[in-house]
Parts: C-alpha cells; sequence; structure tokens
C-alpha cells in the first residue's frame, strides 16, 4: 500500500482542509463537495484525511464494521454476540464513476432466493464505508440515480436493498467527499443541497506558493516514506485534536443567540428549506469543537455560513455561487446577542482562542508561504470590448483596421417544449429522448447478458414452470435454474447531444439581433441542463469555422462562451457545417448511443472563397445523410428576404424557423416537428 501525501504538508487551500476536518470531528455536517479546476489537490486532500481518522473498534468477521458495544440489530451477518472487537484503520472507499448500482449497494443472490428461500447478500461500496470515508472523484459525472441512492444513504444512516419482495438493510454512516470540475458539468441543485459543506478552490497564482507545491510534491515522490516521515509530529497532533474535538463536541452549547443568527442568515439569503439552518448550527458546533471551545461563537457561524450556504443559492446553471459577505456580516450584526460571545481565555478579545485562519477556530499549522487564489471564475472567459457600432440600417460596421465587433449581452431565456429524437435509442440516462434504460418502465424480457440486474419475475416463473416436473420438484419451493433467469427491459429517457452551429459573421452583427438570438440558444441550454444533454457550440466567421466549446456537460461553460462570442468578418457557412460534421464524427467514436440534433442559427448567406452557396449546400447534404436531426433558426431581417436559411434547412432535411419566432413555444414545437419529420429515414440506423 503506498504511503498517502501528509495532510499536515498540503500548501494553502484553507478553506478545503478546514471543511474535511469538520466533517472528520462530526460526520452529521453532512460531507464536503469539492468544486474546483483540475490539479488543485482535490483528491490528494481527501486521500491525506483518511490517514488522520480515528481507528475503529468492529466486530471480528462481520462484513458491515458493527461496533462491538453497539451492533446493529439488523446487520445481515448477525445477530453478534458481546465481546471485545478488534480494532483496524477508518477506510476510505472509492467509487468509480462507472459503478453499477449493484457494486454501490451491494447484490442479491436472486437465484437463491427464489429456489431456496435465503438472502445470499454480498456488501457493495456502501458496507465497506461504513465509519470511514466515501469518496466520490467526478461526483458530477455519476449518474443521476446513483446520486440519489448515495445521498439517500448518507441521510438515513443506512442502505436498503430490495429485489422482487427480497430485501435487506444495513448501516452504512460514512463521511461523504465528492469532487467536481465544474467545466465538465454541473449537479442538480437538489444533489447540491443534499452535501452539508461545500468548497471552491483553485490553483494559487502567487509563485512563492506555487513553487513551495512544486518543492513538496518532488521530495514526496522521490521518497514517500521519508517525507511522510518530516510531517508525522505534525499529522499525530492533528489526529490528536479531531478525536479532543470528538469527545467535546457533546459538551459544546449552541445558545438561543447563534439559532437566531443562523435563521435570519438563511432566511437573508432565501435558501431553500430548513436543511441549510440544520447543517449550519452542525457546522458551527463542530467548528467551536475543533477550537476547543464549549460555545459557539458568532465566527463560528459566520464561516459556517460560508461554508454551507454559497451552494444552496444556486437557481440555475448560469448562477456562479457565491455569497455577499458584507451582507452576511450585516445580517450577523443586525441579529446578534451576548449571551453566545464569552471570553473563555479571559484575555478581552473574545476570540475563544482559535490558533489559525479560517474563522471559527481555524486551521493545523501550516508553514507555507501566504497567498490569495483566484476567484472561482478568473478563467471565464471576458466580455470583448466594444470595436464597432451600429450603422443606420441596423447592422454594424466593422472597425477600421478589423473585423472583429463587440460581443451583444443576450437577451432574458425563456422556457421551451420539451425536444424528443425519435425512435429508441440507448444513449446515456437523461430525460429527453425515449431508450432502453436501467430505469423506467418494464416493457418486456430477454435473457441477460453478463450479470442478473433487473429480474423480470413473472417471465422467469413462465420460463422455468415447464421444467418442473423433469427437476424432480417435490415441495412447495419453484425449482429455478439460472438458464430460467430473465432480464427485464425497462424503456426511460436518455439525454443528446445538443450542438450549436452560429453564424457570427458581419451579417449577423446587428445587436438587437444577436441578443434575441442569443437568448434563444440560452433558453436551449437551459432545457438541455434540465434534460441532463451534452451541449456543443461552433461558430463561424471570416475565413473559418471554430469550435468554441467541444461537447460537454457543463451548459453554463457554453453559456458563458456565447455571451463573449464577437461577430465579423464574412460567412464561411460551409465551413461551420463542416466543422459540425467533424465534432459530429469524433463523439460518435467518443459517445456512439448518443444521438445529436444540429442547431444551425444563421441568416443563411454565404460569402467568401469560391462557390460558397454550392459548397454550403454539398456540407448540408453531407449531414442530412447521416440522418443528422437539424433545424435552421432563420435570423434574416428586414423588409426583403430572400429565404436563404430556408433553402439550407432543406437541403439539411431539416425545418427554418425566423427569429421572430424563437419566443414561446415556437421553436421547441417546431424542432419536435422536425424530428419526427425525420424520424422514418433515420430509425432503422439509431435503433438498435
Amino acid at each position: 500500500m503506498s504511503t498517502p501525501y501528509p495532510f499536515t504538508a498540503l500548501v494553502g487551500q484553507d478553506d478545503l482542509r478546514l471543511a474535511l476536518l469538520l466533517n472528520a470531528v462530526s460526520p452529521a455536517v453532512g460531507g464536503v463537495l469539492v468544486r474546483g479546476e483540475k490539479g488543485t489537490a482535490k483528491s490528494t486532500a481527501v486521500r491525506a484525511l483518511s490517514a488522520l481518522m480515528p481507528e475503529v473498534e468492529v466486530v471480528a468477521g462481520c462484513r458491515f464494521s458493527c461496533a462491538p458495544g453497539a451492533p446493529d440489530p439488523a446487520c445481515p451477518d448477525g445477530p453478534h454476540e458481546s465481546g471485545p472487537g478488534t480494532s483496524r484503520a477508518a477506510r476510505m472507499v472509492e467509487l468509480p464513476v462507472g459503478a453499477s448500482e449493484d457494486r454501490l449497494v451491494g447484490a442479491l443472490d436472486i437465484e437463491r432466493a427464489l429456489a431456496e428461500g435465503v438472502k445470499a447478500f454480498e456488501p457493495g461500496l456502501l458496507a465497506d464505508a461504513h465509519r470511514g470515508i466515501l469518496y466520490v472523484d467526478e461526483v458530477n459525472l455519476l449518474h443521476d440515480h446513483l446520486v440519489d441512492l448515495l445521498l439517500d444513504a448518507a441521510a438515513m444512516g443506512a442502505s436498503y436493498v430490495e429485489r422482487e419482495g427480497v430485501s435487506v438493510r444495513h448501516a452504512a454512516r460514512f463521511l461523504l467527499v465528492g469532487t467536481m470540475n465544474p467545466e465538465e458539468g454541473e449537479l442538480r441543485p437538489q444533489l447540491l443541497d443534499r452535501f452539508g459543506l461545500t468548497v471552491e478552490v483553485a490553483a494559487s497564482r502567487e509563485p512563492d506558493q506555487r513553487v513551495e507545491v512544486v518543492k513538496r510534491r518532488l521530495a514526496y515522490d522521490d521518497d514517500p516514506d521519508g517525507f511522510a516521515g518530516k510531517w508525522e509530529q505534525e499529522e499525530s497532533a492533528v489526529r490528536a485534536r479531531i478525536v479532543a474535538a470528538r469527545d467535546l463536541l457533546p459538551s459544546v452549547r449552541l445558545g438561543d443567540a447563534a439559532l437566531r443568527q443562523i435563521a435570519a442568515t438563511c432566511a437573508a439569503f432565501e435558501v431553500d428549506g430548513m436543511r441549510a439552518d440544520i447543517v449550519m448550527a452542525r457546522t458551527a458546533t463542530a467548528l467551536a469543537a475543533w477550537a476547543g471551545r464549549t460555545d459557539v461563537l458568532a465566527e463560528d457561524v459566520r464561516q459556517a455560513a460560508l461554508l454551507a450556504l454559497p451552494h444552496r443559492r444556486r437557481r440555475n446553471p448560469f448562477d456562479a455561487p457565491g455569497l455577499d459577505e458584507d451582507k452576511l456580516d450585516d445580517t450577523l450584526e443586525e441579529f446578534g446577542g451576548q449571551d453566545d460571545e464569552p471570553d473563555p481565555d479571559g484575555d478581552g478579545d473574545g476570540d475563544g482562542g482559535g490558533d489559525g485562519p479560517g474563522g471559527g477556530g481555524g486551521q493545523p499549522p501550516q508553514d507555507a508561504p501566504e497567498g490569495n487564489g483566484p476567484d472561482a471564475g478568473g478563467d471565464r472567459a471576458a466580455d470583448i470590448p466594444a470595436q464597432g457600432e451600429p450603422s443606420d440600417s441596423g447592422e454594424q460596421k466593422a472597425p477600421a483596421g478589423g473585423g472583429e465587433q463587440a460581443a451583444a449581452r443576450a437577451s432574458e431565456p425563456f422556457r421551451t417544449k420539451m425536444l424528443s429524437v425519435p425512435g429508441l435509442g440507448e444513449g446515456a440516462a437523461g430525460r429527453r429522448s425515449r431508450a432502453r434504460t436501467e430505469h423506467g418502465r418494464t416493457t418486456g424480457a430477454r435473457r441477460p447478458r453478463g450479470a442478473l440486474t433487473k429480474l423480470h419475475l413473472a417471465a422467469t416463473v413462465q420460463a422455468a414452470a415447464p421444467h418442473q416436473r423433469a427437476r424432480g420438484r417435490s415441495g412447495p419451493g419453484l425449482v429455478v435454474r439460472r438458464d430460467d433467469l430473465r432480464q427485464a427491459t425497462r424503456e426511460g429517457r436518455e439525454g443528446n447531444l445538443v450542438l450549436f452551429v452560429v453564424d457570427a459573421s458581419g451579417s449577423m452583427a446587428a445587436r438587437q439581433r444577436m441578443s434575441a438570438v442569443k437568448g434563444a440558444v440560452l433558453s436551449l441550454l437551459l432545457d438541455a441542463y434540465q434534460r441532463r444533454d451534452k451541449v456543443g457550440l461552433v461558430t463561424f466567421r471570416g475565413s473559418s469555422a471554430d469550435v468554441a466549446l467541444p461537447p460537454t456537460s457543463s451548459v453554463d461553460a457554453a453559456a458563458v462562451r456565447l455571451e463573449s462570442l464577437p461577430t465579423g468578418g464574412r460567412t464561411p457557412l460551409s465551413a461551420g457545417l463542416l466543422k459540425a460534421h467533424d465534432v459530429l464524427r469524433v463523439e460518435r467514436l467518443r459517445d456512439p448511443a448518443r444521438r445529436p440534433l444540429v442547431v444551425v442559427v444563421t441568416d443563411g448567406r454565404a460569402t467568401g472563397g469560391p462557390e460558397p452557396v454550392a459548397l454550403a449546400g454539398r456540407a448540408a447534404r453531407l449531414l442530412a445523410a447521416e440522418g443528422t436531426a437539424s433545424v435552421v433558426v432563420d435570423c434574416e431581417s428586414g423588409p426583403v428576404r430572400l429565404g436563404l436559411a430556408g433553402q439550407l434547412a432543406g437541403e439539411l432535411g431539416g425545418t427554418a424557423v425566423t427569429l421572430d419566432e424563437l419566443r414561446a413555444d415556437s421553436i421547441a414545437g417546431l424542432v419536435k416537428e422536425v424530428r419526427q419529420m425525420q424520424g422514418p429515414q433515420s430509425n432503422s440506423r439509431r435503433v438498435a
């Protein structure tokens, strides 16, 4: 087993370390969600924490880690006799993104359950993580139903496995830690709310701090054991402090004044539900225990708010998480009280003996150079300064010396109707098009391919019934063989790939028009977020086309790229369509089951190069030949219209809609109609 990187050797990341330590002190806080860019020591910090967790006493031979003094009465390995247990290190269990439901919660042997009436249960990762740490890297990429199971177990402290009337329950209390890169997609707001605390991490931009990070990492890679030995004293001190804080936690007093501050803060920031109040109360209590105090101070409430509230204020994927600290301070001051602010050390400063940064008890000692990281959104695209003004005709004139013009701001997004691809797919779980999935309504049965996951009971009994006499059945039980088992086939919903191909040439540069176009695309992006789609963005202008955003689950990244999109230059329509074709070709290799929809946003003009109109037609027919569903958003304006977008839609085998029809439900209804029209020519290719 490799030596983990020491927790106390981490440089910076004060909030991350504090949030992890608070959960180690009080797992009831509800876990930590760590959001941040790649390469910011998210996984390193979580793995390092496992070495600080106190050892646990377990019943010898129990696969579910029951405590000898208070074994789980419903333990599948029980009942346990009283007696001494054995000590072992707290486990850190990692849940892979591609894990199955059975791997997470455990699996029942359905064949033995039907034939012998016994509960033969193979524990899953939830059982392994009991009384330890369950770590989910890239939690935003985990299937929604697995996240639901995971968070339900974390909230109830138990895992339930139900299969065709056979049920097993076992304890599952663990410290839940999830890490994610927001660029790869967001969690649903209701799932964000289930994590107790959240932390935004970013790499420091301070050269001295970055140098220290590199020095320590190189030293660790050269000699892991030697490096860990140098930090053993600090590790032991933090480990002892965790144990002391756990012992002190039941004695911490959460006074009425602190509770009023918590309630007022949650109300002031309009947080939904009551979970935030409860999490803040538990976090503030853990902060006091970590600082060695028995009273919760206002500084504990403030730090608890900074950790527990930002992710609960996110209303849609275009909102950046965060908290107005001035408003927080005003609220705490308005509802503050003296009964919660004793001066335990008698020095008159009321600091309660805090010994580190971060407030509310602070951090373990850190000798790294100090530095402040950037804002979480520091790498996001910024608006491009204005370089041109609209002409009298409404079109923007390119500025002297260049063809790029200012980025127009998107109009307010609106709600769209549901868009669905015709036929029956087998793509990733989502909420858009019909598909064969692991979850949904049962539509039939088949022989299992590999392990049986969803038993079709009626079909299994029907397959076994004709053979009972030949198998020598003599009792009431049904003699079932493996060949009799039938897997239930289910129909649910899948997510799709929505690829936007946006004309950013000079003919599209009228600010009001581009604002409406961006508003419509943002509306479809919001719909894609809600339906678990992947999105991509191709833009074309000047002499070429660019992939502004490769296919991703991060619709907020797409919104940022769209918002900063400049315009100007000629209209290489064929280049845009060919680039879309290339993107879809590569994406089919990566994710062959996900079906695409191409949304082309243009006025239909094609300029630049030899025979631009003919080239655009050939590129459109190339997409149509592959059965790609498409819609053209016609952005042509003025009293005289050439109808070029309609001609393009005909070449694509899709339909055009004018810019004026983008509002309300017209665009969504049209795309649905287009998909239905294309169904007969594409079903044979798409249905497995």
